[in-house]
């Protein structure tokens, strides 16, 4: 017999919340991702609905770049709930709650169904490129990055996405495990981190002007050891860069906005920060 589904409102959830939330994500599949989920709650909005039994029915994130853009996140519903109505009742709400012009999610071929029928529409692809990348050159083009590089780091990174992400953006050094730039002139050709989630190094993000130091960026702030490299597919060279290097296609995701049509730069966006970001 099905468990009832629970009528309890959605609420702000808080960092008190994280354990409760990664049970959440073990249920489906997830890891706890604990690094990530604490990002998420200090940049974001996490909202979740309680099942009555102390544990979390389902999940969602918004994460607002000022007025213009939030990135929607970790919809997640207890596989005890599944295809009841959840999910609509958690999107519906993160997107009643946040007051930007437009909104942005990567989805899974599972939940990009309900984000269609709620108004969001497709523009790119993207596939998880994972394994441990194999003949990196290292040329030491990039530098790590210092407090002197931030402002030129956010211009860019505001230019490109088309948004302010000020506070994503202040919080990238810390959270990267490496963080380096590509210095040109007074400013900066673009950035990139890697950051560890469990057993894997996610690298990301990669904004550049050009391809050249986007993949020269790539090449120096890849870690020894298990990565995963989100590949926006209008970006062919990174795949290839992918593929030459030894990583292999884990899943693909659709990119998807609700809105007015974002005012960014995909062409210099190579890699997000993680699909949870943009």
């Amino acid at each position: 017999m099905d468990s009832p589904v629970p009528d309890a409102p959605v609420r702000l959830l808080g960092i008190k919340d994280l354990p409760a939330c990664q049970r959440l994500a073990e249920d489906r599949g997830w890891g706890r991702e604990d690094h990530k989920w604490r990002f998420l709650f200090s940049v974001g909005d996490v909202y979740g609905i309680d099942d009555g039994n102390g544990e979390l029915a389902g999940t969602v994130i918004s994460t607002p770049y000022g007025k213009d853009v939030a990135a929607i996140s970790m919809v997640l519903v207890a596989k005890r709930y599944e295809r009841r109505g959840l999910g609509g009742r958690l999107m519906r709400h993160a997107m009643d709650n946040t007051e930007t012009a437009s909104l942005c999610l990567t989805a899974t071929d599972y939940g990009r169904p309900l984000y269609e029928r709620l108004g969001f529409r497709s523009v790119a692809l993207c596939t998880a490129y994972t394994g441990v990348a194999e003949g990196l050159s290292k040329r030491g083009v990039s530098v790590p990055a210092e407090a002197r590089d931030m402002p030129a780091i956010h211009e860019l990174d505001s230019e490109v996405f088309g948004a302010d992400r000020s506070e994503v953006v202040k919080g990238l050094p810390s959270f990267c495990e490496s963080f380096r730039v590509v210095r040109h002139g007074h400013g900066i050709a673009g950035f990139a981190g890697a950051w560890k989630n469990e057993d894997r190094t996610p690298v990301g993000p990669v904004i550049a002007q050009d391809t050249e130091t986007a993949l020269t960026l790539v090449d120096e702030v890849t870690p020894p050891g298990p990565v995963r490299l989100d590949v926006d597919h209008r970006h062919p060279e990174l795949i290839a860069w992918a593929e030459a290097h030894g990583l292999r296609p884990a899943f693909t995701t659709t990119i998807m906005e609700y809105g007015a049509p974002i005012n960014g730069d995909p062409s210099r966006l190579y890699v997000p920060i993680a699909q949870a970001l943009g």
